[in-house]
């Protein structure tokens, strides 16, 4: 063979093996099998490595192998010894290990169904209405609507400054190029209380409230054979020296026996709520003290954005509000009337809570008739919802700039007649 003739073939050697290599590898993946790597790392090819057995330990009773423990060092040619528990003579909460649950002072073999502030339920606003014993009436009261349109109840200037509200909230209170969503909602809804407490001159009622934060919620009810729970803490409530007064008359209350639930068979009422078994049987608090000088609450706050890490969608951050809502009025009713079952109230408990995510509102009212939740018939509980309720269309943050020149600053396109 001539030197040049064996130069040639060395030279397209490689390439012969790299399109046979080619051809093998659409085979496989015409068949379906694996790609091969090659020169890839474990971690670049995503393939976690098998989980290591651990090696039996065989312990035959007088054949005992001989450790260096008591030696307290390491010893050539002795076993290592087997590592001891060592317990403590002082507590040290960082290493602190709770006992099983079956073995805690408050462990009950009947598990309790508790709903939280992240809970995240399935069905929404029926599996709500079902759980609290509530006939779901779509839009506001009436007294409601008309004391919102009434001219006493307005501010000067009205339009003019919600709208500085929500520039204030959109444009003005940030140093980024984009305020983010939780900081926004937040300002704009101080904001709108904050416009809310101008009339305290014209309406002195507005002066014997009081805003709490952060305050810790627990009440309990039975439904069925299922004990349910609501704990947690539910974000801005404003509490009040008077009861709001009662939005439906008895003979309105006695036709809600009439209402039939919504089933949602074969789901469980009680799905996505969780299951504990270590729990306080008839617990029942407000939040606060017996001596607090604002003992009723009045409208409850909630954020959609306020926990960046439970995010919930609009169906279920309702369901949240109702929960919350009916939690907050039946702890009072307990302490007005005592945890034995009511089966019609004296006088209703109500309450209100106004949803937002700093553009669309969720505004709802709840009057709690009666506190025997357990059956299906007899007295409901009522409630009002109004959903997604737009105060403004839309606020371009970012400015309009055309051939390097600012043309317009920020956009916003709001809506007339705010009430």
């Amino acid at each position: 063979m001539f030197p040049e003739t064996a130069q040639r073939l060395k030279t397209a050697a490689p390439l012969f093996s790299h399109a046979a290599f080619l051809t093998d590898l659409k085979r496989l993946s015409a068949h379906g099998g694996a790609r091969r790597h090659l020169t890839v790392g474990r971690c670049l090819t995503a393939k976690v490595p098998p989980p290591r057995k651990p090696r039996e330990r065989v312990e035959i009773p007088g054949l005992e192998m001989v450790t260096y423990g008591e030696r307290m060092h390491y010893v050539p040619g002795l076993a290592k010894p087997a590592p001891q528990h060592w317990e403590r003579d002082y507590k040290d909460p960082r290493y602190y290990k709770s006992p099983p649950a079956h073995e805690m002072r408050l462990y009950k073999d009947k598990p309790c169904y508790m709903f939280n502030q992240r809970t995240s339920a399935l069905e929404g606003v029926r599996q709500a209405a079902w759980l609290t014993k509530t006939q779901v009436i779509p839009g506001l009261p009436a007294q409601l609507l008309s004391l919102a349109e009434n001219p006493e109840n307005q501010i000067p200037d009205q339009d003019e400054r919600v709208q500085n509200a929500i520039k204030h909230a959109r444009f003005w209170d940030t140093t980024e190029d984009r305020p983010r969503k939780e900081k926004y909602s937040n300002t704009l809804l101080l904001n709108l209380l904050h416009l809310c407490a101008t009339l305290q001159c014209s309406h002195p009622a507005v002066g014997r409230r009081m805003l709490a934060e952060n305050y810790s919620l627990a009440t309990t009810w039975k439904r069925g054979e299922d004990l349910l729970q609501i704990r947690g803490q539910n974000g801005l409530l404003l509490n009040s020296m008077d009861p709001l007064p009662e939005m439906s008359g008895k003979q309105e209350v006695a036709d809600t026996a009439d209402h039939v639930l919504d089933a949602f068979y074969p789901v469980s009422p009680t799905i996505d709520l969780q299951k504990v078994h270590v729990y306080k049987e008839e617990v029942n608090h407000t939040g606060f003290r017996d001596d607090y000088p604002y003992p009723h609450a009045h409208t409850l706050y909630f954020l959609e954005s306020a926990d960046p890490r439970c995010k919930l969608r609009p169906e279920q951050f309702r369901t949240k509000m109702i929960m919350f809502t009916f939690g907050n009025a039946l702890a009072r009713a307990h302490k007005l009337y005592g945890t034995r079952p009511q089966r019609l109230l004296d006088r209703p408990v109500t309450v209100q809570s106004v949803g937002t995510n700093g553009r669309i509102f969720q505004f709802m009212v709840f009057q709690l008739n009666t506190t025997d939740l357990s059956g299906d018939d007899g007295i409901k509980n009522q409630m009002w919802l109004e959903e997604d309720v737009e105060l403004y269309d839309f606020a371009k943050v970012r400015p309009l700039i055309k051939k390097k020149q600012v043309k317009v600053q920020f956009l916003f396109e709001g809506r007339r007649g705010f009430h």
